[in-house]
């Protein structure tokens, strides 16, 4: 587009929104040119990191931990384009879910940084300080498992017959699969984690579900043509998606758990104060975003041969 045209553009532009093109063009004359470190914040960025004990590698946990948070935003990102697309095309569907997968996978592979990057001494000695905060208490994690799949399949096992559709969103809530991780066992009551969690975000989730409960990934596929439902690229990529979430990463996450947790003698309870070892594995809460599209044997065998060698649909 030569100068004559990308005037002329810009002219359509502005009069097009009601605005004065020659105005705009003025801002552009004195405005100062963007800068890198002021097109990403840096310093704010930089200066978001607040230790709780002098012991240097709580420094890694923290920003590990809030790398975590900006992917799981970009997840998110693109779980929308997929969620408020009309008459999305299985092509569309496949690009963002693939980069969603390849956003979990750089998770599951950052665990070393974890498991490898931090003083087992340490990290038992800072770790007091956080009670009762946890990674549980992370909201967008949440909100990517609500939007992945229909709520029946992110509830308790136990209590799945007793909810339907029809079931209030609160009731479904209280009785999402992560709420058993909120509990104490001795008294059944709800956990500080638990009560913490739930007044800070529990009237945001809620919204959430109902935002999603017709557009989540899962509802979303079987809302498609039938000849785009059958799809075999597509079918592979939800497979590799739920795969990746509910398996790969989640057991990233409990083997770097169990390097630190299961160090000593003792077995040490997780900062919320959950039975971590029930609460992660895959093989007891059997977390299945998209059930129909894995075979009797591969569901009978989910987290407990960790499908290691699931093949492709051809």
């Amino acid at each position: 587009m030569n100068r004559e045209e990308l005037l002329k553009a810009i002219d359509k532009k502005y009069t097009t929104m009601g605005q004065d093109p020659n105005i705009h063009l003025a801002g552009l004359l004195y405005a100062e040119p963007m800068q890198y470190w002021d097109y990403i914040q840096l310093d704010a960025l930089l200066g978001l990191q607040t230790k709780r004990t002098q012991l240097p590698d709580e420094m890694v946990f923290i920003m590990y931990h809030q790398i975590n948070e900006l992917v799981f935003k970009m997840i998110l990102w693109e779980m929308n384009q997929i969620s408020k697309t009309k008459n999305i095309e299985p092509k569309m569907f496949i690009m963002h879910l693939m980069r969603v997968s390849r956003y979990f996978d750089m998770l599951s592979n950052s665990f070393d940084i974890m498991s490898e990057g931090m003083e087992i001494d340490q990290y038992m000695k800072f770790r007091t300080t956080l009670t009762p905060a946890s990674g549980f208490q992370s909201v967008q994690y949440r909100k990517i498992e609500i939007a992945s799949t229909e709520l029946i399949n992110l509830i308790d096992y136990r209590f799945r017959k007793t909810i339907n559709r029809d079931t209030p969103y609160e009731h479904a809530f209280n009785h999402m699969y992560w709420q058993a991780a909120g509990k104490d066992h001795n008294t059944g009551k709800k956990s500080k984690l638990m009560i913490n969690f739930e007044d800070k975000y529990k009237i945001e989730l809620i919204a959430w579900m109902k935002e999603y409960n017709t557009v989540n990934l899962w509802t979303k596929f079987k809302q498609l043509p039938e000849d785009y439902q059958k799809n075999k690229d597509l079918m592979n990529a939800m497979r590799h998606y739920d795969h990746t979430v509910n398996i790969d990463w989640v057991m990233h996450h409990y083997n770097t758990a169990t390097k630190y947790l299961d160090s000593g003698n003792v077995n040490i309870e997780a900062t919320g104060g959950s039975d971590w070892h029930k609460y992660m594995h895959p093989r007891y809460q059997r977390r299945i975003f998209f059930p129909e599209l894995w075979s009797e044997e591969e569901l009978e065998n989910w987290g407990v041969t960790n499908l290691e060698g699931y093949k492709k649909i051809s």
